[in-house]
């Protein structure tokens, strides 16, 4: 592809269209050709290689910050903050920070976390079949007030890391007013291993 000689690299990209790969490594090489009496001229070659493939990594976090294993960043709905005078309150440990939050009765662990910026993956959207937004509840006593998990949330749970007698998922914990001063924490690392990996494999 011939770009005009006065092109930069952003122009260049803009023109085939990629700009919005950012995963997509890109050199930019011009060269230059002149002769005596004759136009100069350029050609701009924009070379591209092979994009990433979409898997799932190991991401090592600042030091403060947990380890977990990243899959595609997913939306899971728009969380909006209570009103005053119907808070349930949950407090995430994340290492030694704790986040103390405000939510509303019916809110699930992991919409809460997402909605205010805490490191909880939920790499199936809520549905029940990974264990990346595994928790631990820190109290037994709050754990028993918590509905009995699922023979598919039990499944998942088996594919988590540092499963514990208090482990749950927390797209399957939702805040009732009898939950309020919940307080989890967030395991030193979670593993995306979903139910389809199982499935397609049979």
């Amino acid at each position: 592809m011939f770009f005009p000689r006065s092109a930069n690299k952003r122009q260049c990209i803009r023109l085939l269209n990629v700009a919005n790969y950012p995963k997509l490594e890109i050199s930019i090489s011009t060269k230059t050709i002149s002769k005596r009496n004759e136009a100069r001229f350029s050609t701009t070659v924009l070379e591209l290689s092979n994009a990433r493939p979409n898997i799932n990594r190991y991401t090592k976090l600042p030091e403060n910050r947990r380890f977990f294993v990243e899959s595609p960043r997913n939306s899971h709905g728009h969380w909006t903050p209570p009103k005053t005078g119907e808070e349930i309150f949950v407090t995430f440990i994340d290492k030694e920070v704790e986040h103390r939050i405000a939510a509303n009765e019916g809110d699930n662990l992991l919409t809460i976390a997402q909605g205010n910026d805490i490191d909880m993956e939920g790499a199936c959207e809520g549905s029940c079949s990974c264990s990346t937004c595994h928790v631990i509840v820190e109290s037994e006593e709050m754990f028993n007030k918590i509905p009995e998990a699922t023979d598919d949330e039990n499944d998942m749970l088996d594919l988590a890391f540092g499963l514990t007698e208090t482990s749950r998922l927390g797209c399957q914990i939702n805040l009732t007013k009898e939950l309020s001063g919940l307080r989890v924490k967030l395991p030193s690392m979670t593993r995306n291993l979903q139910a389809s990996d199982f499935s397609n494999n049979k």
